[in-house]
């Protein structure tokens, strides 16, 4: 079982082009306030970065922004979290949101969070962290990323233990409730390869 006080989001800066993305994200922002869970998250005040946090203030939740110190200066800062780190760079912001969350979770958004996702992955499966990973996925966001992720599993390039680590969701109420379950995978690394 997992403890959530706090989940680290990484999520786009852009809005992107279909509302459901961001009604899903603002429906997750508050679910998260009223569980009690706070809100790690990059900072922004824009796209769906700013829908998460604005979402969850206005249900009365936390929110802890990570941002570093360029984006400051771009002035796309969240002015009103109930906290804002300023760190010196984007991998110092990463290093920072990893520590303070107990679950990651990958909202829709572009490269960035796809860079996020797979980092914090990577880690879960090098014992650099035992923490949940997820991908929030309204209206099947993810649906092609998991088809590739299947691919490599029936290419032999991840191991079906893995890919079942991997929680995924399309409402926060399931999402909530897979990450509080989650617990680390049993596996065998037995003939795997290094990297499976």
């Amino acid at each position: 079982m997992t403890e959530l006080r706090r989940l680290t989001v990484f999520t786009g800066g852009a809005s992107g082009r279909n509302q459901v993305h961001r009604e899903a994200t603002r429906r997750l922002g508050a679910a998260l306030a009223e569980a009690g869970i706070a809100v790690v998250y990059g900072g922004g005040r824009v796209g769906l970065m700013g829908t998460i946090a604005d979402s969850a203030l206005e249900a009365g939740g936390e929110v802890i922004g990570v941002i570093p110190e360029v984006l400051v200066e771009r002035e796309v800062a969240h002015e009103g979290l109930t906290d804002l780190e300023v760190v010196p760079d984007m991998h110092a912001r990463k290093a920072r949101m990893a520590q303070l969350g107990d679950a990651f979770v990958a909202l829709p958004g572009g490269m960035g969070t796809l860079e996020e996702l797979f980092e914090v992955w990577t880690w879960q499966y090098l014992g650099i962290h035992a923490k949940p990973v997820a991908l929030y996925s309204p209206e099947g966001f993810w649906d092609p990323l998991l088809a590739m992720i299947d691919h490599q599993v029936a290419e032999g390039f991840i191991a079906d233990w893995r890919r079942d680590a991997l929680v995924t969701a399309a409402d926060p109420d399931q999402l909530i409730s897979q990450l509080q379950a989650w617990r680390p995978p049993a596996h065998d690394h037995s003939g795997s390869g290094p990297l499976r």
